[in-house]
This record gives structure tokens, sequence and C-alpha cells, in this order.
């Protein structure tokens, strides 16, 4: 597409009327005017809002949504998931992971992401050896985004201990080891075809559990020799247990120490940062850094809530993720994060701006962009320089909406509690979603069924503990 006319869009000024835009050769937007389409150019009826980059996804996880919804300990928790989670890790192949990941993606541009931010773990062979290609993995995953059309930024994930101190890793994570030197093979050999499919690539240490200070600090050298200027992303201070950890290995929280040993900026992106003391909130919120909330998968495994209204009242800058895929729709994960607010201060829209008085809108707004920067692409917004892609806002019932205006139509979208429609999605000028449906729609679900089949097979016959569930 080399432009596009919206009926009503949103702007980062608010809800306008009548916009045309033209499109860059890059999927930018290189003009933006309010007139009555006098050029013919292509018109979206329904409301206009900017995709949203998923910025934190383990999509090899998506196969294993619901398998974990069991009590198995006195007390679950995610160290006890985590479990269930290395065991599935360690049935997929190659195919099965491209499949996956093409499934998960499909839905993903359903929910209203038009860009994905793949923290990328599973690296070796069920053995734990390398591939023959180190890179086998990430090209499945390339795939995939090639086959969906969702913007990619991929980040192979060094992780080579199992807590802090550099512990050595257990044997159910021998999938996703790596030394530096075999890192930087991969890094080096991914280069040339995520330049010829126009993706992103960054570097990611998992945690300051899984990479020593030392690790950080080759990887940083690692990243200006190779990929200067990249993204790059960490978990951290997911959960209690971790802050308790590092507190105990050298009496420092765990973004404390990553402030101390990082060059932390606005080209990082902290996930979770669930746990933070007032002082860790004003120096990430300081650093100009992105927090990377997955509110959907944090509730699933209790991991606690976010300092939202604290951190955005400093400047804070976040996005979301859908991390373990066990939602695919970024009104529900928008959704989670202000429901999580409002139970904890016993407010009603809590998160609403001071510009930008719908809840939804905001957030909306506010995840577009912190999502883009995340992924190292332009920022996002339906305006100049920004990113062409968007989604419209659609319903399986119109009447449903009932007395619901137009300017607040993602607000229905995101709180009634019906669901998110996407009828139209563009990504970087194309048009890869129409009507509701995607050109290559029917072969991904018969390719992730066909999968699903063999990946059910392989659990059934190393399932004699019970570990995965009935």
């Amino acid at each position: 597409m080399t432009g596009a006319h919206f009926r009503l869009a949103l702007t980062p000024e608010g809800w306008r009327r009548n916009l045309s835009a033209r499109f860059a050769a890059d999927g930018t937007i290189s003009e933006l005017v309010a007139d009555g389409n006098p050029n013919g150019l292509p018109v979206f009826e329904a409301p206009v809002v900017p995709g949203i980059t998923d910025l934190h996804s383990h999509a090899f996880q998506y196969a294993m949504a619901g398998l974990s919804e069991v009590r198995r300990n006195p007390v679950d928790s995610f160290w006890s998931w985590r479990d269930i989670m290395y065991f599935f890790a360690l049935t997929l192949s190659p195919e099965d992971v491209q499949a996956i990941a093409a499934r998960l993606y499909l839905s993903l541009l359903k929910g209203g992401y038009t860009g994905i931010v793949e923290f990328h773990y599973l690296h070796n062979d069920l053995d734990g050896t390398p591939y023959a290609r180190r890179e086998e993995l990430s090209l499945a995953i390339f795939e995939a985004a090639e086959a969906t059309g969702l913007d990619l930024t991929h980040l192979p994930v060094f992780y080579a201990h199992s807590n802090f101190g550099g512990l050595p890793p257990t044997d159910g994570q021998r999938r996703f080891i790596q030394d530096i030197d075999g890192y930087a093979a991969m890094l080096d050999a991914l280069k040339t075809p995520a330049a010829q499919a126009g993706h992103t690539l960054g570097i990611a240490p998992h945690s300051l559990r899984a990479a020593t200070p030392d690790e950080v600090a080759r990887l940083m050298a690692l990243r200006d020799d190779l990929l200067p200027g990249c993204p790059v992303h960490i978990h951290v201070a997911e959960q209690m247990k971790e802050v308790e950890d590092a507190l105990a290995y050298n009496g420092r929280r765990p973004v404390e120490q990553l402030f101390d040993m990082a060059p932390v900026d606005n080209r990082w992106c902290l996930i979770h940062a669930t746990h933070l003391s007032d002082d860790e909130v004003k120096r990430i919120a300081n650093s100009g850094a992105t927090v990377g909330l997955c509110p959907m998968t944090e509730a699933n495994l209790g991991d606690g809530i976010f300092r939202a209204t604290d951190y955005l009242a400093q400047g804070g800058v976040f996005g979301i993720g859908s991390d373990s895929n066990i939602a695919t729709f970024a009104a529900q994960e928008l959704q989670q994060l202000e429901y999580s607010q409002r139970l904890r201060d016993m407010q009603r829209n809590v998160l609403a701006g001071a510009v930008q008085p719908h809840v939804a809108a905001n957030l909306w707004s506010r995840a577009a962009q912190g999502g883009a920067r995340a992924a190292g692409r332009p920022e996002q917004g339906i305006a100049v320089g920004g990113m062409a892609s968007f989604v419209t806002l659609t319903s399986p019932e119109p009447a449903a909406m009932g007395p619901v205006a137009d300017t607040a139509a993602l607000d229905f979208h995101m709180f009634a509690g019906r669901g998110f429609h996407a009828g139209d999605v563009v990504v970087r000028g194309r048009h890869v979603v129409q009507g509701g449906h995607h050109t290559q729609e029917e072969a991904i679900l018969a390719d992730y069924a066909a999968a699903m089949g063999r990946v059910s097979e392989r659990l059934a016959a190393r399932n004699s503990d019970g570990r995965m569930g009935s």
C-alpha cells in the first residue's frame, strides 16, 4: 500500500477524523493530512488504532497453555510452573517450533499486535548439543514471522547458569545453555538472514540468575562489536524469590545490581520489574529504559503487581508482551494491567492520562510507543514518522456496542468483556489481514495441527509420571 484514508483514527493527539496518510518505502508514514480523500486512497471505515509491538514472547510456550493449571504442590508458584515448561521444551523439533510460532503470530495479528519481540532461548537439540547450524531454531522463528508478516525483532538469549553466583545449569535447562563464544557465533550467523528479511536483531542476557556480571560485560562488548546500538532485553525482579536470592548473594537487589554493571538506557527493556524499591522505580524511569509488562502471564504465574501508578507518575515508559502466550489480545493485557491497579488501590480509571482521560486510549497509545522503542523500531503511532502499522476495530455484532460512541470504541473492546476484533491489519504498509482473514491462514492452521499431533505423541511417551496432566 502507498497510502490510506482513515474515517476515524487514534493519533498521539487523540481521535481524529478523515485523515489521509501516505506511506514511505520503508513502511513509515511520510504524510498525514485532514481532507476528504481527494486522491482516492483506500478507505478504512472502521476506527483505526496503531498496532502494538508485543515486546516479550516465548513462542513455543503457546502450545503448552492450559497444561499447568492443576495443583501439583502444596503451594504452586512460578518455580513449579517452570519445571513443567522445561519438560515441555524437551519435546519440540525445529519444525514444531516454526509451526507453533506461526500459529501464535497469526493470533497476535488478530489481537491488535503488528510487531513481535521474540525472547528466544531454545537453542540446542533435545540432548543439549548444538545443532550443526547453531542458529537452527532462530531460523524457524524467522520463517514464522515471514509467513505471517508480523514485524520481528529477534533476541537470541544468553543463558548459562541456574542462579546467582554462576551456579551450574540443571539438566532441564540443557536446550537453553550457551557459552559466550557459541553465542557470538550464533549472532554472527544470524546477521545476514536477519538483514535480508528486514528483521531487527538484538541481545538478551536471560537474567542476572543466568548470566554473571563478567558475562554481562562480555555481552556488552559483543554488542559493540557485532550489533552496535541494538536493543538489549533482560528479565529482572519478576519474583520475590529472585529478589531474596539476589540479596542473599551480595546484599543488593536485582535492579540495583543491573544498573551497577551495565549501561542501561533507552535501548534497554527490563522485563517484568515487578518487585521494585522506590529508588529502583526512580532509576528505571530516569534511565529512559522501557519496562516490559506481561500482565496476563504475571497474573497466571502469581508474580505480583507492577507499581504502574508510581512509575508512570515519574515519566516511565512501558510496553506489553504476551510472554507465555496464554493470551494473544493486546486489549486483554492492558485490561489486566488497569484492573490490577484498581484492585490494589480500590479506585477506578487509575491509568487514565491528564491529556487522554479514556483509559483504553491512554494505555494503548503508551504501549504502542513503548513497544516500538523496545523493539528498536521507529516510534509507533498514526503520525508522520510513525510506522504504517495499524488495526481496524470491528464487532461481529455491531448492535452489541449499543450507545457507545466511535471515540469510545477502544474502551468497549478493552473493558466490555466481549473480545477484541481486528478486521484489517496493516504492517509497514502491507495489508496482511483483510476482513479478519490472513492469506496463509489455512496452511498455518494445518501445520500447527500436524505439529500438535507429533508433540502429543512425544508427551504421551514421556509422561509416565503424569507431570503434564491427563
